[in-house]
């Protein structure tokens, strides 16, 4: 199976211009169905799901390798190469901001431009960085996730989603949090929760547009900004939208924020 395959590749629109869709924790690429078709005529739109995830082959998960996002970067590198991406947009979903800013690093030539949907670095307050949560609260939150799976995701995506009067939202999320396999998702929430790749934003070469909600519980307006302070070659625009999938919740804000930033 080659690496397209493996990653439940799609690709639409005309364009020369490859245009990288990268989902978060728990989601699949059905999460850019409301933002990714508004690029079909003017780039090359790649929506794919990471290893372990939607339609992906789950066979082709390695514990060692996904135990970073190191590895999920690797995999961004070797699947933009398989298909001749130069020169083009990623567009990364919450953990897969990070994912874009290591792969881009690993690859500069792969991506002129980043787009960071609600991103965090470190989710855990460390001293004068605020990363929304206490040590303690990731580990009972990943504790709760090891013992009861589909309970986490019912609790959880709600809280995610972050817009009460649209449970339908919150549906959604909760079935794609079920839908995913149970081991796997344990252990990239480990891996998402727990990296610390504050550094790792020094040196990103790529232009980069963070996409921040006014009011998210996973990645706080804080978060957005130390991003965007770390990252040389930034601009922060904060959405009048709530919750941490504005993919899903504010997809025409996502848009025109990201066609101003193109």
């Amino acid at each position: 199976m080659s690496v397209i395959e493996r990653h439940n590749t799609k690709q639409s629109g005309t364009g020369e211009t490859a245009m990288i869709f990268a989902h978060g924790f728990g989601c699949d690429q059905n999460m850019w169905r409301y933002v990714a078709p508004a690029f079909e005529e003017r780039y090359r739109t790649v929506l794919f799901d990471h290893i372990g995830a939607g339609g992906s082959d789950l066979s082709a998960y390695d514990p060692g390798r996904h135990s970073t996002l190191d590895g999920y970067a690797d995999d961004v590198v070797e699947l933009c190469r398989a298909l001749d991406v130069r020169g083009g947009v990623f567009v990364g979903h919450s953990v897969s901001a990070m994912v874009g800013i290591l792969a881009s690093k690993k690859a500069p030539e792969l991506f002129e431009k980043l787009v960071l949907v609600c991103p965090s670095p470190c989710y855990v307050d460390d001293a004068d960085y605020v990363g929304g949560f206490s040590r303690a609260q990731v580990e009972e939150l990943l504790d709760f996730l090891d013992s009861n799976h589909m309970g986490w995701s019912q609790a959880m995506a709600p809280t995610i989603i972050g817009n009460p009067e649209r449970p339908e939202l919150g549906e959604e999320l909760t079935n794609s949090f079920c839908r995913t396999d149970p081991d796997i998702a344990k252990r990239f929430a480990r891996t998402t929760f727990l990296a610390d790749n504050r550094a790792d934003l020094q040196g990103a070469t790529a232009r980069c547009l963070i996409i921040q909600c006014s009011e998210d519980v996973i990645a706080p307006r804080e978060v957005g900004e130390y991003v965007h302070r770390n990252l040389a070659n930034s601009e922060l625009v904060l959405l009048d939208a709530t919750g941490h999938c504005p993919n899903l919740s504010a997809p025409e804000a996502t848009v025109a924020a990201i066609e101003a930033f193109l």
